[in-house]
């Protein structure tokens, strides 16, 4: 025994060396390295990299807050109390609100994980509100695009799902729903606001057509809006995301995405009256209903994006919305220039487009798909804050060498633009 503990002693003891004599140090430099080259060149999924909280860090050490812990267990919006930044997180949550068209005397909400954790809310939620008024369980309908968590989620939740084909472009067929519609149960309907791949947003006024004709029992909608919920409410176009204009009952937006935190988390919104729906259970402990999935949540993530809504305001995020349509519309220009087969959705940041040779997609962090309607193999990009015209003009200068180096190959493909009808540009 006493020649086990020498052996522990040691070990501990080279373990703490190492730590002083800064070998992790190395590690952790060569780990940011790595990290800070390779954003530059993110294009191809929906994160905003041009993150902008050192100022946030500087206030967190140098108040001592950087050694606590905050948990955000608890209603946020009834908070009783506790070592949590819920104060800041229902500010978070009624700032958000309005964007959305939500009373702010009947609204409930908290800051998630993420999007998906947003989107687990809202099932559940509507879920829990249709068998409530119905006493049956409902049917998921969702689009075959939509972000595949839903069909995890569905999975975990024990909920039928219903997927719904859609077309070329990614957007739900309307005739292929009304068909699987049940009119006869409790309908729960995830609208895509931005799919996935192809940026697609589904025809909300087109379902509520629908719905209006076939009469189902009951009706939940959620949006999910990881990344769409951020710009559009910036834009022109934000009664798409308004519950006033499209009603929907509950909606999900990503914090990572177009607000640019540094971690994935994101917002859940629905209403007061549909909160009382869920039966939440009393914990005495906590003084408090926990209506939420969640029991510990991060006390960081409201602090965080608190800070970013009060550096940025309506007049920052519009002209970041501004900047990243703009961006788009000129990586569309350089791809039409180029002769280079690609596609767009409306009101969208995503062009999709023929895939180009490995060596791209690996330099340019390319997200790969594949469809026969296009020819086959397609990649996308996403334009986001980090996203200026140096970066796309490299890239563009990357496809003209991979097309100069695979000349005899590209006829197959070259008119496959001209066969897909393509939405009129709506930025």
């Amino acid at each position: 025994m006493a020649r086990l503990l020498w052996i522990i002693l040691i070990a501990v003891s080279t373990i703490g060396n190492t730590f002083a004599d800064g070998v992790p140090n190395e590690q952790l430099n060569r780990f940011a390295e790595k990290i800070i080259q390779a954003k530059k060149r993110d294009l191809g999924y929906p994160v905003n990299q041009n993150v902008q909280l050192n100022d946030f860090y500087q206030w967190y050490l140098d108040t001592g807050l950087s050694n606590s812990l905050m948990n955000n267990a608890g209603n946020p919006l009834n908070s009783h109390g506790g070592i949590n930044s819920h104060a800041f997180e229902k500010e978070v949550i009624e700032f958000f609100a309005p964007l959305y068209g939500f009373d702010k005397n009947d609204l409930w909400g908290i800051v998630t994980f993420s999007g998906t954790d947003g989107n687990n809310h809202g099932m559940y939620f509507g879920a829990k509100e249709l068998r409530a008024k119905t006493g049956k369980a409902p049917i998921l309908y969702v689009s075959e695009e939509a972000h595949y968590s839903i069909k995890r989620l569905a999975d975990l939740q024990n909920l039928e799902l219903r997927l719904i084909p859609a077309d070329p472009m990614g957007r739900m067929k309307i005739s292929e729903f009304e068909k699987a519609l049940d009119p006869s149960k409790p309908a729960l309907i995830v609208i895509a606001m931005g799919t996935t791949f192809k940026g697609a947003i589904d025809d909300q006024k087109a379902i509520d057509d629908v719905l209006k004709r076939k009469k189902p029992v009951a009706v939940y909608r959620h949006l999910d809006a990881a990344l769409f919920g951020g710009f559009l409410p910036y834009t022109r176009h934000r009664d798409l995301v308004n519950r006033t204009k499209f009603h929907f009952d509950s909606i999900s937006v990503s914090g990572h995405k177009f607000f640019g935190m540094d971690e994935p988390a994101g917002i859940f919104l629905t209403t007061h009256t549909i909160l009382k729906n869920q039966n939440p259970f009393h914990i005495a402990y906590l003084n408090d209903d926990m209506p939420m999935i969640n029991c510990s949540r991060s006390g960081l993530a409201p602090l965080k994006l608190w800070w970013i809504i009060q550096k940025n305001g309506k007049a920052g995020f519009t002209e970041q919305a501004a900047r990243i349509m703009e961006s788009t519309r000129y990586l569309q220009e350089r791809l039409y220039a180029l002769h280079y087969p690609h596609w767009i959705n409306d009101y969208s940041n995503t062009v999709f487009f023929k895939r180009p040779s490995q060596w791209i997609i690996e330099k340019w962090h390319l997200a790969p798909d594949y469809d026969d309607r296009f020819g086959g193999e397609l990649a996308h990009v996403v334009i986001m804050q980090h996203a200026f015209k140096p970066a796309i003009n490299e890239f563009i200068e990357d496809l003209k060498a991979d097309m100069a180096a695979n000349s005899g190959n590209e006829t197959a493909r070259e008119n496959v633009s001209e066969k897909i009808p393509l939405p009129a540009t709506n930025h």
